[in-house]
């Protein structure tokens, strides 16, 4: 019986099929098949019902797959045990969204290494919902991501890292307009829905009756701020102070009050890595605390001298 083996078991369980367990721990189907038959092989009884289209675990194969997951959440558990209390060792699957990436990670990383020599991170990137999922499954042991929007794995628990504040972000030159007027004046570029910040997006959007001439949807945020930095159109975003002061936009707080959304370290709840995970929480925050203490361009100012304000509230019947 080979750990490997173990794990694919885990996730044939999850994905539904031998090809997209292949796809999700690195290997071909033919070798997940194998190796399914080789615990079986060695268990002497038969892991799943092949009589159906798709795999169906049998009641011997619900029972390795209880144990399975008992074994690797132990074997996950080594490295921890074997660290003392000045030097982690062992390896970290994270994943993390585009914004930590481009904002806090780097510094956190680097960190982490001079600290811990021996610790060896792993880093993917992805949208939260996507992340959360790899970490309900345990092929990361953690992400980076918004604070959990329902729905969500209810097996995982977040610690919170830092705070991001929405904007509405326009091309340079624009300072004279307020939201609605940006907003009807420019096509809309949309941050993709299945990300949960983007679904915060369309849900304010509702609520204050904004109207918008949708022509892109993107998943990127930097891609959406380069597109709006060459004119094609306004967004809405969740940026930190670090991002903003280097972006050369018209930047309007969105929201009426401005929207906000926590970043957060997600773990599965029984937290195999959790030494090492608050490790990466303890430099995360550092990391974004350094780069806070960069300077922050002032508000855009409005005719009149005031601070506009994204999405003021209809009157009552408009």
């Amino acid at each position: 019986m080979s750990l490997r083996a173990l794990r694919s078991l885990k996730a044939i369980a999850h994905h539904g099929s031998f090809a997209k367990a292949g796809e999700a721990v690195g290997l071909t189907q033919s070798a997940i098949s194998l190796q399914v038959r080789a615990l079986e092989e060695e268990f002497g009884a038969q892991l799943f019902d092949r009589s159906r289209r798709l795999p169906v675990l049998t009641e011997a194969g619900r029972i390795v797959l209880a144990r399975a997951e008992e074994v690797l959440a132990l074997y996950d558990r080594i490295p921890e045990a074997l660290s003392d209390e000045r030097s982690l060792s062992g390896r970290l699957r994270v994943g993390a969204i585009q914004t930590a990436l481009s904002g806090p990670m780097p510094g956190a990383l680097m960190a982490l290494r001079r600290a811990h020599p021996r610790l060896r991170v792993h880093v993917g990137a992805g949208m939260s919902a996507e992340l959360a999922a790899r970490v309900a499954t345990g092929e990361l042991d953690a992400a980076v991501t918004t604070e959990p929007v329902r729905p969500h794995p209810s097996d995982l628990v977040w610690t919170e890292l830092y705070e991001d504040r929405f904007w509405l972000i326009a091309p340079p030159g624009l300072q004279g307009l307020d939201a609605a007027a940006l907003l009807a004046r420019m096509p809309f570029i949309r941050f993709d829905a299945r990300a949960w910040a983007g679904r915060m997006i369309a849900r304010e959007l509702r609520r204050l009756g904004l109207k918008v001439q949708e022509e892109m949807v993107l998943d990127s945020q930097e891609v959406i701020l380069k597109m709006v930095e060459w004119g094609l159109g306004v967004a809405v975003l969740p940026l930190p102070d670090a991002v903003l002061a280097r972006a050369s936009l018209t930047c309007l707080p969105f929201g009426d009050p401005q929207m906000r959304r926590h970043v957060v370290l997600l773990e599965r709840q029984e937290r195999p890595s959790g030494r090492l995970c608050a490790a990466l929480a303890g430099a995360i925050r550092a990391s974004m605390e350094t780069q806070m203490r960069e300077p922050v361009p002032e508000p855009v100012q409005v005719e009149g001298g005031r601070r506009p304000q994204a999405g003021r509230r209809r009157a009552e019947g408009s």
